[in-house]
């Protein structure tokens, strides 16, 4: 099903001739109801086309792209996939042995198609990324969010020349904007560092290397942590080597996305070259694997702790200090709602009636949600027994 920029065009059309028509019945001195229910179908339903709060995906199509990682390839069901931005992500909602949950997945494929493209990577002990990766099949039904995140280049405000910093799966939204580039003859000079473990686990390996190939406009730099026969240079992704592929680094937007460590190294090396914060765009990537190494976690409290939560009108349940409370949540049946789960949106957020929480130092807290108490379950872990309010 192709992307129906037609009918939203007609739906938008329909929008403004309504509109004219009712300003063409105002009166001197009059005002008009906009409220009617005819009225508000209408905009719900053009803004529903274009921003869904969900999609019905079925599984078309399973990409191997290295032992680790695969693309599932998804076709909307129940009406045609809306417009995004490149870089953006959807939030997949599925239900594992009776609980439900979601998590959220850079789009790796270009605006404009028929599908989406999810690229997903094992994770070590994984429980939603195992699960796509060994028991989805083909023709199997998902709902997930509708497009979301700020994640995209932005004419408007970035600069004019780009440098991207990807490791890992963090190569996926990139994928997409450079897809997209390529769509419109690569309207911006980029340049791309990758940083992998070893050669055999580079995503879109062949694809990165065509789209580089013969091409000005893109510099691509691959980075291996382990040396091989066929790639003997190693190093991660420093100081020295961001000064060596970018060169001037004066009037450049980087954007970052990969594992938190990459985060807190790459961070330090652009600090140290001068690049101002301003110039930064960084992709959250889901809560740290090790929350008890981040900077302020208490030396008394061990991961492996456990204490009782109380969800004020629900239940009382036991999470562990290691865990995001909103997995412990999720996984003794309360529903919440949630986006990003990296601790941006604020979709997860629950009122912290009494207990401690820890939350790392990168999570997108509100100064509201901080001042009036409340907290993203999504990147919030347990300090104590609590009290909270969903």
């Amino acid at each position: 099903m192709a992307l129906d920029f037609c009918g939203i065009s007609k739906g938008l059309s329909d929008y403004a001739r309504q509109l004219r028509k009712r300003l063409a019945l105002r009166k001197e001195g009059q005002g008009f109801d906009y409220t009617g229910d005819n009225w508000r179908r209408r905009v719900e339903k053009i803004v529903d086309r274009i921003h869904p709060e969900k999609m019905h995906l079925r599984l078309n199509e399973i990409i191997d792209e290295t032992l680790s990682a695969r693309t599932l390839r998804f076709i909307r069901e129940d009406a045609a996939l809306p417009p995004f931005r490149a870089g953006q992500y959807v939030n997949l909602y599925i239900e594992i042995d009776g609980v439900i949950t979601s998590r959220a997945y850079s789009i790796s494929s270009p605006p404009g198609l028929a599908y989406i493209d999810l690229t997903i990577r094992r994770k070590q002990n994984g429980f939603v990324s195992n699960y796509l990766l060994d028991r989805a099949g083909i023709g199997d039904r998902f709902v997930s969010s509708g497009p979301a995140g700020q994640f995209y280049y932005e004419p408007l405000l970035n600069s004019n020349e780009l440098v991207f910093i990807a490791g890992g799966s963090g190569i996926t939204p990139f994928m997409s904007i450079l897809l997209d580039f390529k769509s419109r003859n690569w309207p911006v000079k980029t340049h791309l560092i990758y940083g992998s473990r070893v050669l055999d686990d580079v995503i879109f390996k062949d694809k990165l290397n065509e789209l580089s190939w013969d091409n000005t406009q893109l510099n691509y730099a691959l980075a291996l942590t382990e040396a091989s026969e066929d790639f003997p240079v190693t190093g991660f992704i420093s100081a020295d080597l961001i000064r060596a592929h970018v060169g001037d680094l004066s009037d450049k937007t980087f954007m970052i996305c990969g594992p938190n460590a990459m985060y807190d190294f790459v961070l330090k090396q652009l600090e140290h070259l001068g690049v101002p914060q301003h110039k930064i765009k960084r992709e959250l990537y889901g809560p740290p694997e090790h929350v008890e190494t981040e900077a302020g976690w208490p030396e008394n409290v061990k991961a492996t702790d456990c204490f009782e939560i109380e969800v004020v009108g629900q239940k009382k349940i036991t999470a562990s200090a290691g865990e995001p409370l909103l997995n412990s949540l999720e996984r003794n049946g309360l529903k919440v709602r949630s986006l990003c789960r990296s601790g941006e949106c604020s979709y997860c957020r629950a009122k912290l009636v009494s207990g401690r929480v820890f939350m790392p130092a990168h999570t997108g807290l509100r100064e509201a949600d901080r001042n009036f108490g409340y907290i993203h379950t999504c990147v919030a872990y347990p300090l104590s027994n609590m009290k909270i309010k969903l």
